[in-house]
């Protein structure tokens, strides 16, 4: 039993979770072919599904299995590292690196450089830029060359902000990077530092680093911060998940509002 206790235990336990669930997907099964184009070592390691593309690129699955899902797509020029998962209709542009253990969820997609993070649902880190021990919700979009930290300069322990105390908590981690709540974006060039958390339905854009903690709902950067109201956001989802054909629902609004209220007290009016 895998235990989710911290948000950073989500892709410091990546690797657990994609050995078990590969063992788990594949049983008794077969691999559509790999195509003769890809570089690969350990080809044992490696599970293709139906509808998958991949062409002109290295996968060295030495490392740890990977898993390419129903209609994704592997761009060609990219080097993947094991453990890895990419789900149904994810995507993985031209020339990414990518390090394990990283995940990629349905209809996401990457670009640039990614190491041992988790992308849920419908989001696109998909230009140059670095997402390394990270964790990125639903319906994220992170701008171009957008980049996070993940190591301290001083190589000490990474504190992460935790809502459960509403203080900054000790990870135990020398390597953690940013933590991003469902429907959050930030704009070209963000920068963010070690141990960022991002809530739900925020807006970050600007020079600068923005502080290391961004409650929910949050419109801004470095220089400040305003409320982004839930008019404003519903508007934006509606818009984004249109794109990919998914509704905005009466309960996606309802769950939202109670995170807007919920989380009021974080931000400074």
């Amino acid at each position: 039993c895998i235990k989710i206790e911290n948000t950073w235990d989500i892709f410091q336990k990546n690797e657990v979770a994609i050995r078990e669930d590969f063992e788990l997907l594949t049983e008794d099964r077969f691999s559509q072919p790999i195509p003769k184009s890809v570089n690969v070592i350990a080809p044992e390691n490696i599970f293709i599904e139906e509808g998958a593309k991949l062409e002109f690129v290295t996968l060295n699955a030495s490392t740890g299995p990977i898993y390419i899902g129903k209609n994704a797509e592997i761009m060609e020029g990219s080097v993947i590292r094991g453990p890895f998962a990419l789900c149904e209709s994810g995507r993985v542009k031209l020339a990414t690196k990518v390090y394990g253990a990283t995940t990629v969820g349905p209809h996401s997609v990457i670009g640039g450089e990614v190491n041992n993070s988790v992308l849920f649902g419908y989001s696109n880190k998909g230009h140059d830029g670095f997402l390394g021990n990270a964790v990125l919700g639903e319906w994220c979009n992170m701008g171009a060359d957008s980049n996070n930290s993940n190591l301290k300069n001083n190589y000490e322990e990474v504190k992460l902000w935790s809502y459960e105390t509403e203080n900054f908590a000790k990870t135990g981690l020398q390597f953690c990077g940013l933590m991003m709540g469902d429907h959050s974006k930030c704009g070209i060039n963000t920068m963010f530092n070690t141990g960022t958390v991002v809530g739900v339905s925020t807006n970050i854009f600007g020079a600068g680093f923005p502080r290391n903690f961004v409650p929910s709902f949050s419109w801004g950067g470095a220089s400040g911060f305003t409320t982004y109201l839930t008019k404003k956001a519903f508007e934006t989802a509606k818009i984004v998940m249109a794109r990919r054909n998914v509704e905005f629902s009466e309960e996606d609004a309802k769950i939202l509002e109670h995170v807007f209220e919920e989380t009021k007290k974080y931000r400074k009016e």
